[in-house]
């Protein structure tokens, strides 16, 4: 599903860096096809919504710098504004004994893969993580 997703947003970026000029209507077509993207994905709508007014506000009052092509603007814009969506500002995980940690989601989201990253990560550190299913 991820892949699905960065898939569909890189042609989105990829049209956008090749436009020399940028217009409302460019970007109102790439906010179209990043809504679409979002919600195939099962992003909540109010989230999604919420992400393309952001993207939006910050897109039609940007001045664009001399020094690079409007649709690299465009595309940092994007990114900034994905990385405030995942959790820009987040905190490291407050792992004092006894930690747990439980992880859940949708079947094929990447919970095994992900818990097992983050075991070796925990080993790695001097930790001794113990995975148990449920």
């Amino acid at each position: 599903m991820f892949s699905l997703l960065a898939d569909k947003l890189d042609n989105t970026f990829r049209r956008l860096r090749g436009l020399g000029k940028i217009s409302e209507k460019n970007i109102a077509d790439a906010l179209r096809d990043i809504r679409l993207a979002l919600l195939e994905a099962d992003v909540e709508f109010g989230v999604a919504r919420e992400f393309i007014g952001r993207v939006k506000e910050r897109a039609m009052g940007q001045e664009v710098l001399k020094s690079i092509k409007p649709g690299e603007q465009i595309v940092k814009i994007f990114r900034d504004e994905i990385a405030v969506l995942l959790g820009g500002d987040a905190v490291g995980l407050d792992l004092t004994d006894p930690a747990r940690i439980m992880v859940v989601g949708l079947n094929g989201a990447g919970k095994t893969t992900t818990s097992a990253k983050l075991a070796l990560r925990l080993k790695n550190e001097g930790r001794r993580p113990l995975l148990v299913a449920c």
